[in-house]
């Protein structure tokens, strides 16, 4: 049988890896912190509707979400990557290859995205309180290179050994959870939360007694293997 043509917006590619190649093209065209053209940018918005990484009737995500610009950011090992930039300052990570290739999720994957949720305006906090505590016009040092930074250019950091992921994983040993009987629903954000409110925080306060946190550069997030220590230092960040 003859697959169907992949359509992104007003792209239309025979094969996954045109759609592929043709956002790889697009990244690799700008430098890192370079904004996306108006073009590119309704690109990329077309690609986040069509990996129904919004879902939304009636009007357009840009404005539902108050996306500010689109842009090229720094991960690990000097790799690009698209950032989202809302109105508000923070920032989420894009990427076109799962986008494009949506892979099949499952309930463990929900429940991670749900976790993730749950303590979202909870890392905020820790961000936001760290600037007003040290910030000097706007910018801050990096709390593992020194390096004086941008909000933008900083990411809240779990501290190894309790990495989120450990944190997730020790809570539903803990809690014995079968993920298959876990409801969810959306929020105004069309965020993916738990339906049960007592699971929910339940999550935050174990999170908030287990998580080590700091403020660091982007591209250090993803390299803690210099941190895997347990006792707890002075410089520490915990939630509130």
């Amino acid at each position: 049988m003859k697959r169907p043509p992949i359509i992104i917006g007003n792209n239309t590619f025979k094969f996954k890896k045109d759609a592929l190649n043709y956002y790889k093209e697009i990244l690799n065209s700008y430098d890192f912190e370079q904004e996306v053209s108006k073009v590119h940018f309704i690109d990329i918005i077309s690609l986040l509707e069509y990996g129904k990484y919004y879902e939304i009737d009636n009007v357009s995500i840009v404005e539902y979400y108050r996306i500010n610009k689109i842009f090229i950011g720094k991960v690990q090992y000097n790799t690009k990557c698209f950032q989202i930039e809302y109105e508000d300052g923070t920032i989420d990570i894009m990427s076109y290859r799962l986008l494009i290739s949506q892979p099949k999720i499952n309930d463990f994957d929900y429940f991670l995205i749900a976790s993730r949720n749950a303590i979202k305006e909870d890392i905020n906090q820790v961000k936001r309180r760290y600037f007003e505590l040290n910030s000097k016009k706007g910018i801050v040092k990096c709390q593992e290179t020194g390096k004086l930074s941008n909000w933008s250019e900083l990411v809240v950091d779990h501290r190894q050994p309790n990495t989120f992921s450990v944190i997730v994983d020790r809570f539903t040993e803990l809690n014995n959870l079968d993920f298959s009987k876990i409801e969810y629903i959306t929020d105004n954000k069309n965020f993916l939360q738990f339906k049960d409110i007592e699971l929910k925080e339940k999550f935050r306060d174990y999170h908030k007694l287990k998580a080590t946190l700091r403020i660091v550069r982007k591209e250090l997030n993803s390299s803690r293997t210099n941190m895997a220590r347990i006792k707890k230092q002075k410089k520490d960040l915990t939630i509130e």
